[in-house]
């Protein structure tokens, strides 16, 4: 069986607010799979490109939950390692008014510190297109050295890999200014806002993290869209693109329009979508993932994104 995408990364429990406000009001909440690269994985799966998914597991109840989702969700197992002396990451979500939100993460002694790789062979790298990896695992050992690891190997490989960053001081054990600009480097398609970029951690102007190491650069702006900056060596050539998004006056939720957008750009990239399509696209699925509530449950198929495009 090939696959065209591999996704590797964490997958967690988001604890979703029964109303908006700070975490101390809040009363009630509701469990979620959740985990930008789960979130991701199964946004492809969503879109019809079932990708590789690449993760450690705790046993535990939550872990078992997880497994399950992955697995109704059409994802398949076979990268999937499970650590029994280990719990599973917690992020307990709060909202704005707005819908804007922040989040409290429990991560001590979890399977996602332990990320492991290893059992994905390098004939599977050689049969994918894309490995999409997160920021999330280069936050702490071992499995910064394991993300690493496989991003070396995927680039050997023929690979391009796609870098979402995730820069969130309260993640990070060392100062991640040093490992980003590793990735950096090794790094084909970068996604992210400048808040991912995590403020002074990271360039924030194009034309830098170009300089970086990738080759094309989808900047998401929120209200105002998304930009594609790519360089000579991207498979478009040099150039930017812009589209200005979707306007959605039901906004529910917009905790995984980021990684709705993710998963949008890497199917457009398997696709060999051209630039103004495929930021639209992605905008599409960022606008139509913002209906409803939680991150992975909001995700759409094609007929949800089809429906915003057409401004219904």
């Amino acid at each position: 069986m090939t696959r065209e995408t591999l996704v590797a990364g964490e997958a967690l429990i988001d604890f979703i607010p029964d109303r908006h406000g700070a975490l101390a009001a809040v009363e009630s909440f509701s469990r979620q799979a959740g985990g930008a690269p789960a979130n991701v994985a199964v946004g492809l799966a969503r879109l019809g490109r079932t990708p590789w998914f690449c993760t450690t597991l705790a046993t535990d109840a939550f872990g078992d939950h997880l497994a399950s989702v992955l697995d109704r969700e059409g994802i398949p197992d076979r990268f999937v390692s499970r650590e029994p002396d280990a719990q599973t990451a917690l992020a307990f979500v709060s909202h704005s008014r707005d819908a804007d939100r922040e989040f409290t993460f429990y991560r001590q002694g979890t399977a996602d510190r332990r990320f492991d790789a290893s059992g994905v062979p390098d004939d599977v790298l050689e049969s994918v297109d894309v490995v999409v990896v997160g920021g999330v695992t280069l936050t702490v050992e071992p499995a910064r050295s394991a993300t690493f690891d496989l991003v070396e190997r995927a680039r050997a490989a023929g690979c391009r890999v796609l870098f979402d960053p995730n820069v969130r001081p309260e993640l990070w054990e060392v100062d991640p200014a040093p490992t980003m600009r590793r990735m950096l480097s090794m790094t084909d398609v970068l996604k992210g806002s400048r808040e991912d970029l995590g403020g002074d951690t990271l360039p924030t102007e194009p034309d830098e993290l170009l300089d970086a190491g990738p080759d094309a650069v989808f900047l998401t702006e929120g209200d105002a869209g998304a930009r594609l900056i790519a360089a000579e060596g991207s498979p478009w050539g040099r150039g930017e693109w812009h589209h200005g998004g979707y306007r959605v006056d039901d906004v529910a939720d917009t905790t995984g329009a980021g990684d709705a957008f993710t998963a949008g750009v890497v199917a457009g990239l398997v696709d060999g979508t051209a630039p103004e399509e495929l930021l639209g696209f992605a905008n599409a699925v960022a606008a139509a993932s913002t209906r409803f509530e939680g991150a992975m449950t909001a995700l759409p198929d094609r007929e949800a994104v089809e429906r915003v495009r057409d401004g219904r």
